[in-house]
């Protein structure tokens, strides 16, 4: 009886100990979640060991900094407070110039809405979400973005972990290719095991036609062709991208396309892409594509929108063709012009002279009729004379070499000059300057450039408006600008003539005012305007007019 009331007694006294050891677990437990216990003792095989918030925090930034993801904390004004190496590494930018920007630096514009929309949502609860972030070097990464928030002792903060999609998006891309095999294996069979109603089969039958015969025309054509989402992202390569680019679909597909554009045409690319897709309007570019062999070679870039009957984009439609060969030839005739050009300078000098000298001819009576023929070859030459400087011109500007002196000029003065000398060569005409000849608008240019400007836009609209001879000229001020512009009442320029007027090359063509020139004078006027830091520019309606203008910054 003794023992086993001893035996119980013991342990009645064990079940109170650890019931102790239990209830102060339990309470140290809870001090640690409620912040007051700063550190622990614990006894280990080793002794006692002092266990500290400031070890925890220290293990758990190192922890922070091994993650393969990113790990961002931002506060209530998207500033950076806190980033680990990963996500700087994934911007292409120093560690410490990213601590201080605001997370929507690397937001591009695509992806605005959405990042706002899962932001805001993380302020309110935990939320995941997939968007676009853009680097340093203009790539676009796919990120999983996971927010939660975090009760700091500055306030309440918003920690990001991104993770980066890239990898996953091409696998999927990849398994899209096979998925889709898949599916067209077993349409296939489904067409020849199934008995459908005949009205079922023969859609069926219609559309698998539609698909075929547009896989057979993408794949025959010399060009690199594709299909792109609204989003952005290409679904369709034709065989002729992946024998150039000796790619495979999963390689390039989504955005992936970036990385056989030329690095020095990527960000040009990019921008008239994302207007496109914004916009609706027809994408068009030159830019260099990478060929599998490591060369690059131009091509002119194409897409236009397919749209539903609401006018809803549902995708695009786009070609590469190959230019490389077409430039080269171009660069030829450049310098052919140049040279020829140069050739001309100098019998067409000659032989104005000698005109001059037969013009001055007093010694003894000259025909009437010699004096007639030689004024008309004076103003023939004088043509010729102007072809060749827009020879010139064009050579000089394709090598870089037009350059003048720029000062300070009263643009007021400037085309009272062009005025009066349009008045001598074209009497038949009514010119209005319409500028205010006490308004000082001075800018810093090149006064003979610009006049050149000006008589350009003069010259084309005498050539345009044969019938209403009214030609309005006027330089003002709008705004901290000074425009001067020259308004005819002529033919007029179609939408197609506005977008191409100021190519090189480009002439209005008009079987009822059949016109001579060679279409230089605008492309010349806009590099000429261009290195002045100003707009050039066309108004204009069929059949009404047109008014050319320019603007340059004026100076105070």
């Amino acid at each position: 009886m003794d023992t086993a009331r001893l035996t119980y007694e013991e342990l009645l006294a064990q079940h109170r100990e650890l019931r102790f050891q239990l209830e102060e677990a339990n309470d140290t437990i809870d001090a640690i979640r409620n912040g007051q216990v700063d550190a622990l003792i614990v006894k280990g095989d080793e002794g006692h060991q002092l266990y500290t918030l400031k070890t925890a925090d220290q293990t758990y930034r190192v922890f922070i900094e091994k993650m393969n993801e990113g790990a961002v904390t931002l506060n209530r004004g998207g500033m950076i407070l806190y980033s680990n190496s990963r996500f700087a590494t994934m911007m292409g930018l120093p560690l410490e110039k990213v601590i201080g920007l605001t997370f929507e630096t690397f937001v591009p514009e695509l992806s605005a809405e959405k990042f706002q929309e899962v932001i805001n949502n993380g302020w309110e609860e935990d939320c995941k979400g997939e968007i676009l972030l853009i680097n340093k070097n203009g790539l676009f990464l796919p990120c999983l973005l996971s927010c939660t928030t975090l009760d700091l002792d500055e306030g309440l903060s918003l920690s990001l972990i991104l993770t980066d999609l890239t990898t996953q998006k091409e696998a999927e891309w990849e398994l899209k290719v096979k998925n889709d095999e898949l599916i067209a294996a077993h349409a296939e069979t489904e067409k020849l095991n199934n008995q459908l109603e005949d009205t079922v089969r023969e859609r069926t039958k219609d559309l698998l036609i539609s698909r075929e015969h547009f896989k057979l025309l993408a794949n025959n054509i010399p060009q690199m062709a594709w299909t792109n989402l609204p989003d952005g992202e290409i679904d369709f390569y034709n065989q002729q991208w992946y024998h150039y680019t000796g790619l495979r679909f999963g390689d390039r597909a989504g955005w992936g396309w970036q990385r056989v554009v030329h690095p020095d045409d990527l960000q040009s690319t990019l921008k008239k892409y994302e207007y496109s897709l914004k916009t609706g309007q027809t994408f068009e570019i030159e830019n260099r594509y990478r060929c599998w062999d490591g060369v690059y070679r131009w091509h002119l870039n194409r897409a236009v929108p397919l749209k539903d009957d609401q006018g809803a984009i549902i995708f695009w439609v786009g070609t590469a063709t190959d230019i490389e060969d077409q430039k080269r030839e171009m660069e030829r005739k450049d310098e052919f012009i140049g040279v020829a050009s140069h050739e001309l300078k100098t019998p067409l000098t000659s032989l104005k002279g000698y005109i001059q000298l037969i013009g001055a001819y007093k010694k003894e009576p000259v025909p009437a009729i010699v004096n007639q023929y030689v004024g008309k070859a004076s103003v023939a030459l004088n043509k010729l004379q102007r072809l060749v400087d827009d020879l010139l011109d064009v050579s000089k500007i394709h090598a870089g070499r037009l350059e003048y002196a720029l000062t300070e000029v009263d643009l007021t003065g400037l085309v009272a000059i062009a005025v009066e000398n349009s008045r001598h060569i074209y009497p038949s005409y009514e010119f209005d300057n319409q500028t205010n000849e006490h308004y000082h608008l001075n800018v810093i240019c090149n006064a003979e450039r610009l006049e050149q400007v000006i008589m350009n836009f003069i010259n084309n609209a005498v050539k345009y408006s044969q019938v209403n001879k009214e030609i309005i000229v006027k330089a003002e001020m709008r705004n901290e600008l000074v425009r001067v512009s020259v308004t005819d009442f002529g033919i007029g320029l179609s939408p197609e003539q506005k977008e191409k007027i100021f190519e090189r090359f480009y002439r209005v063509e008009d079987q009822k005012f059949m016109t001579s020139g060679l279409g230089m004078g605008l492309y010349i006027s806009t590099e000429i305007i261009n290195n002045h830091k100003g707009k050039i520019g066309v108004e204009s309606e069929l059949g009404k007019g047109s008014t050319f203008y320019f603007e340059l910054p004026l100076l105070f």
